[in-house]
């Protein structure tokens, strides 16, 4: 039988049997071999009752003295063991009359758990045990794997279940299918795979249980390797499947992005004309462009995203620039409207809130080509949409979006037979580990340099108890003719109560700061309220902006030169750095001031610590990704990358540069295996990339 075969094959597994597996992810038996134990109990030797310590897990092998159903305020079955050394009780809660007849005065019994101090001295609460009925000794010949469980699936049915499936392997070691051939294992120094699985189900009773724990053992680091590997080989399918059309090549005379430099006023920085380099080769090739620009806050991606957009329009092409909220889709629509107009290029918007006739006119501008430049949220790549020539789609804050929209931006090419290409930006500083992972299939190009002018901003955290401090600081900003924001955080994760939180805040700083003009943004306002209120901050018209994280990212007023944030204690470091990118972006010194509502946790202050140390947005993702995980880090979107069996991206983050190394020989070497190892790994997930 075929280890992909269900589950529900296997003996003893009937429907509700492989529900219970499948809240475990393990569907076929194959994914019975590869849900790995947690950690290991050691039942290979037994212990005499009288070494014996309460809190220590032990096998122990004794004659039954007595067994009795004593009353307490539980009733409870107890049975009294003997060994050569001493007594002890074992005593079990929930038993049956025929559990109770096994216990016969004489009968030699093996158990195994932890000892605890009792009432009648050590005792171990529902051991596992079974009956010796020979001379063979009840303990194990390797390590005891606990593995990850369930509700109603306990440890002993587990382990028989992957015994069954350990069985079927032996009986056809060539089953699991070994998809990296011999000669890369050798050169890439990788034990074989069935070695590993085999090591790590039956550890020998010597195997080094401190590492197994860590998961830094080699047979573990085999599998974690080979796990990463069908990631990232699943990701370069997408770019694969991708680049399969052919793209416009856009190498264009130049001029408009000549004339655009000329009218900046400021001159680009050496980071930028390097990314501009990498991604002018990619356009004038014939293969769509895949690549993320990152840059922290205030780098200038902006300005190399519409230099990449002027490539296409001088080439004939269309360009397509979306953004994941109306704010900052707003935003680039006005910018780009102000740089492009002057040049003579016709700037569109769309948005979910045009409706009615400015929504069909945008339309019609948009399949007529009237519109070279498109702004806009995802409503710019909905069904209804239809670009007359789309040469190039810039998409900005990608961990927001996914790999769906990467593909879906395939279909909006069709008129022309020809795949846009896509620029993708964030200032969401992602750790090269992770950019490795879950970006395999984008080239990376990273701004790494700040533009003159821009201020370091000051960071410092505040107890909430000093908040009268606080508002007089606002007080002074403001009467220097400065302005500044103030933050309310997400209340257990609900977007209402934080509305509400933000409306009662600017009532209080209104009675506090009554000289001030103080406007408030939210996630529950219409889109219209949302930039009124941002055209009226921007333009100096208010002092002071309440506002909840809807700010977090684009929000571009250079006056702005404080920012308080409430409860920082809440937010993830790289969104906490996002916020304070807020200010900072004048020639007048900038703070950033964190309200915090003690006490801090260990945790907490570690975090608010890291902030306040440093202002590199690339530190701040490093340690981000240390303390809360890749899920966290990418956002919910991208969890799916991140959800993995074995490995872990902080842990194994070593193995990256092998396992890009990895991915190009099998490719070249062996491209049959990949199919089947991305199968594996991402066993019903495998073809989720390929949907759209």
């Amino acid at each position: 039988m075929s280890l992909d075969a269900s589950v529900t094959e296997l003996s003893g597994v009937g429907e509700a049997m492989a529900e219970k597996l499948a809240r475990l992810r393990v569907e076929r038996i194959v994914d019975l071999l590869f849900h790995l134990p947690l950690r290991y109990q050691d039942r290979t030797r037994i212990t005499p009752i009288a070494t014996l310590r309460a809190g220590v897990e032990a096998v122990v092998e004794g004659e039954v003295r007595a067994a009795e159903v004593v009353r307490g305020r539980r009733r409870s079955l107890l049975v009294r063991l003997k060994d050569g050394s001493g007594i002890l009780s074992l005593r079990f809660f929930h038993f049956s009359p025929a559990q109770q007849q096994q216990f016969a005065k004489g009968v030699q019994v093996g158990c195994f758990g932890e000892a605890r101090a009792g009432s009648t001295g050590l005792e171990i609460y529902h051991p596992e045990y079974r009956l010796v009925q020979s001379e063979a000794a009840p303990v194990d010949e390797h390590l005891t794997p606990i593995y990850p469980a369930t509700e109603g699936l306990a440890q002993p049915r587990l382990r028989a279940l992957i015994q069954q499936a350990l069985k079927r392997l032996n009986d056809d070691p060539g089953a699991l299918g070994e998809w990296i051939p011999e000669p890369l294992r050798g050169r890439f120094r990788l034990p074989s795979l069935l070695e590993s699985l085999r090591y790590l189900h039956e550890p020998p009773p010597d195997a080094p249980q401190e590492r197994l724990a860590e998961g830094r053992h080699p047979a573990q680091r085999r599998l974690a390797l080979e796990e990463l590997l069908a990631h990232q080989l699943s990701l370069r399918q997408v770019r694969l499947r991708i680049q399969t059309d052919g793209a416009p090549p856009l190498a264009g005379s130049g001029h408009l992005q000549a004339r655009f430099v000329t009218q900046l006023p400021f001159s680009l920085t050496r980071a930028q004309r390097r990314v501009l380099d990498e991604i002018g080769r990619d356009l004038e090739r014939e293969v769509p462009m895949l690549r993320l620009v990152q840059g922290d806050v205030g780098s200038g991606k902006t300005v190399v995203a519409a230099m990449a957009v002027l490539a296409a329009v001088s080439g004939g092409y269309q360009a397509a620039v979306m953004a994941p909220t109306e704010i900052l889709a707003e935003q680039h629509f006005r910018q780009f409207r102000a740089w492009f107009e002057p040049l003579g290029i016709e700037v569109g918007w769309l948005a979910g809130r045009l409706k009615g006739k400015a929504r069909l006119d945008a339309k019609a501008a948009i399949a007529d080509g009237r519109a070279q430049v498109m702004v806009g949220t995802h409503a710019l790549f909905q069904d209804d949409v239809v670009f007359q020539r789309l040469g190039l789609a810039v998409i900005d804050e990608q961990h927001r979006f996914g790999v769906h929209q990467r593909l879906a931006l395939r279909q909006k090419g069709e008129n022309g037979g020809l795949t846009p290409h896509q620029l993708i930006m964030t200032a969401t500083p992602i750790p090269r580990t992770l950019a490795m992972s879950a970006y395999a299939d984008l080239d990376l190009s990273v701004i790494d340099e700040l533009p003159p002018g821009r201020t370091p901003v000051h960071t410092v955290a505040v107890p909430d108890e000093r908040r009268g401090e606080v508002i007089e600081r606002i007080r002074g900003a403001c009467a220097e003719g400065r302005q500044a924001y103030w933050v309310c955080t997400l209340i257990e994760e609900s977007e209402a109560l934080t509305c509400q939180a933000a409306e009662v805040t600017r009532e209080t700083l209104g009675e506090a700061l009554p000289e001030l003009e103080i406007g408030l943004v939210h996630g529950r306002m219409k889109a219209a309220e949302k930039a009124e209120v941002m055209d009226a901050f921007k333009t100096g018209e208010l002092d002071l902006l309440v506002a909840t994280t809807v700010i977090e990212v684009g929000v571009d007023v250079p006056n702005a030169s404080l920012m308080i944030i409430e409860n920082p204690e809440r937010l993830g470091l790289s969104q906490l750095h996002q916020l304070r990118g807020r200010v900072g972006r004048g020639r007048v010194e900038s703070y950033c001031v964190l309200l915090y509502h003690p006490p801090l946790s260990h945790y907490s202050r570690e975090r608010l610590g890291i902030l306040r140390d440093t202002t590199d947005g690339f530190k701040v993702a490093e340690k981000d990704l240390e303390l809360r995980g890749p899920g966290e880090v990418l956002g919910t979107r991208q969890t799916g990358l991140a959800q993995m069996k074995i490995a872990d991206l902080e842990r194994d983050r070593d193995l990256l540069d092998t396992v890009t190394a990895l991915a190009e020989a099998l490719l070249s070497e062996a491209p049959d295996a990949v199919e089947p190892l991305i199968r594996r790994w991402l066993g019903s997930e495998a073809g989720r990339y390929g949907q759209v």
